[in-house]
Formats: structure tokens, C-alpha cells, sequence
């Protein structure tokens, strides 16, 4: 009986993993920090809940920098005509994106221009960034 509840109980642990890993955008990143940054394509995480695209660029004081973009879903990617190879090592692009809250070098990816020119969404997770009025101030909460 007792080995009966302890797995049951690790089953329902084990269902809840993928709901506790995701996050809401305002949670990690802030529409209000938006980030430009021009870089060669170092690696291409294409994988589920988000992918990853890592950007090697230089900082204003010529160091490179590693940059960690978080994308959406593969299925929001596909559906932003995506593909994993869509990007490659190498690749020079320019990433327009939100930054971390409490990460440097981390943000969410906006949109990625690719070096054919295309433009591509990065299918985050936030619509519009009107859309999170808990994030917005009004003009009395303000004082």
C-alpha cells in the first residue's frame, strides 16, 4: 500500500516537471529594456519549451560576449516559418529582443535578421507589450 502512494505520488511530481519549467514572459524579462545586438551565430538550441540561439558580439569596449536568446516553442517557430536550420553556426545576424531581468547577456528574442535579409519573429511569448498592464504605471503611481 505504501509503495502504491509513493508512486503515485512521483507520477504527479513527475507530470507537474514541464508546467514548473515554463514561465510567463514578465516573469524573466522586461518590454521595457528592449536590446539590439549584431553577432555571429555560436550555437542553435532547437529544442522544446524554448529554443536557444547563442550570439558571440563585441560590447563597447571591443570584449566579445556571449549572448543566450531565448526563442518560442518549436511549434510557434515553425508556425513563424522557422526551421532548425534556418540559422547556422556562423551566421551573422542582428537580434532585436527584451533583456533578463537578472541576467546580463539574456534576453527574449523579438525578431532575428538573418544575413539574406530576412526577418524572421522570434514567436515570444508576449503579443503586445501593452498587453501586461500590471507592468505599466499609471500616471498617479508614478509620484
Amino acid at each position: 500500500m505504501k509503495s502504491i502512494l509513493v508512486v503515485s505520488m512521483m507520477t504527479v511530481f513527475l507530470a507537474a516537471l514541464p508546467v514548473l519549467a515554463h514561465h510567463p514572459f514578465s516573469a524573466e524579462y522586461d518590454w521595457k529594456q528592449p536590446v539590439t545586438v549584431t553577432g555571429t551565430v555560436s550555437k542553435l538550441d532547437w529544442a522544446n519549451p524554448h529554443a536557444h540561439i547563442y550570439v558571440d558580439a563585441k560590447d563597447p569596449g571591443g570584449k566579445t560576449k556571449t549572448w543566450t536568446f531565448e526563442l518560442g516553442g518549436i511549434n510557434a517557430l515553425t508556425n513563424a516559418g522557422w526551421s532548425k536550420d534556418s540559422v547556422k553556426t556562423g551566421d551573422i545576424v542582428t537580434v532585436e529582443a527584451w533583456l533578463s531581468k537578472s541576467e546580463s547577456n539574456v534576453a527574449n528574442v523579438k525578431s532575428i535578421k538573418l544575413p539574406s535579409g530576412r526577418e524572421l519573429s522570434g514567436a515570444s511569448s508576449i503579443v503586445d507589450p501593452n498587453a501586461n498592464p500590471s507592468d505599466v504605471k499609471s500616471e498617479k503611481d508614478k509620484v
